[in-house]
């Protein structure tokens, strides 16, 4: 009897030790390491990849945003705010309360087939309404000009870049309702538009955020 429970609790005991260490190890020791790693190398990753302007975070790189109007009287849908680049299209976005142009709660795509007729109609109108809101005097967009990723949405609904073409037709409506020369908002458009990953992978795109930080910036300056 005294042996049988002599060895029970020496059962428990080494159970107990077991889970003591694996507690410490994989609950305290492993999250630290990786969290130390992480601040120590990918700092900008590990922190949300935060854009800054001011010194007030404005958003992630990693997160699209909405630039509109508020709403009207009686309006259900917001008009887009003309005087920034404008995102892809955007599906199912909730608000928030600090940055309203900052939402994220949301997201949701398109999800429609390609012969769906309220996706053709969706594309449809948004090509139109590309069209129009992007030729300016001088300068007309042709429906042929217009991108996809300028009338569909992401599979999120939350993609944070855009194109270069796409921001490159929205170049003049810009710098028309800004008052800045063309070849400075051209200028913006080219700094800010990145590469393939690594050269091979993905598309050219342009960050929408940083590009509208970059704007706001200069326009402080003119």
């Amino acid at each position: 009897m005294n042996n049988s429970v002599t060895n029970t609790a020496r059962l428990l005991w080494a159970g107990l030790r077991a889970l003591l260490v694996l507690t410490l190890v994989t609950g305290v020791i492993y999250p630290l390491v990786v969290t130390g790693i992480a601040q120590g190398l990918f700092s900008d990753q590990a922190n949300g990849s935060e854009i800054k302007a001011d010194g007030k975070v404005v958003g992630s790189s990693l997160i699209g945003q909405s630039y509109n109007l508020p709403l009207e009287k009686d309006q259900e849908t917001p008009e887009p705010d003309l005087k920034w680049f404008q995102g892809r299209p955007q599906n199912g976005l909730g608000t928030n309360s600090v940055n309203t142009r900052y939402s994220l709660i949301l997201s949701g795509a398109t999800n429609r087939s390609a012969d769906n007729k309220d996706l053709i109609d969706w594309v449809t109108a948004a090509k139109a309404a590309v069209v129009k809101d992007n030729s300016v005097n001088g300068y007309t967009v042709k429906p042929s000009e217009v991108p996809a990723d300028a009338v569909t949405s992401s599979g999120s609904g939350l993609d944070p870049d855009i194109s270069p073409q796409y921001a490159d037709i929205q170049v003049h409506r810009v710098a028309e309702k800004n008052g800045l020369p063309v070849d400075r908002v051209e200028k913006l458009v080219d700094d800010h538009t990145e590469g393939r990953t690594l050269g091979f992978m993905g598309e050219p795109r342009v960050n929408v955020l940083e590009l509208n930080t970059a704007l706001r910036e200069l326009l402080a300056k003119s």
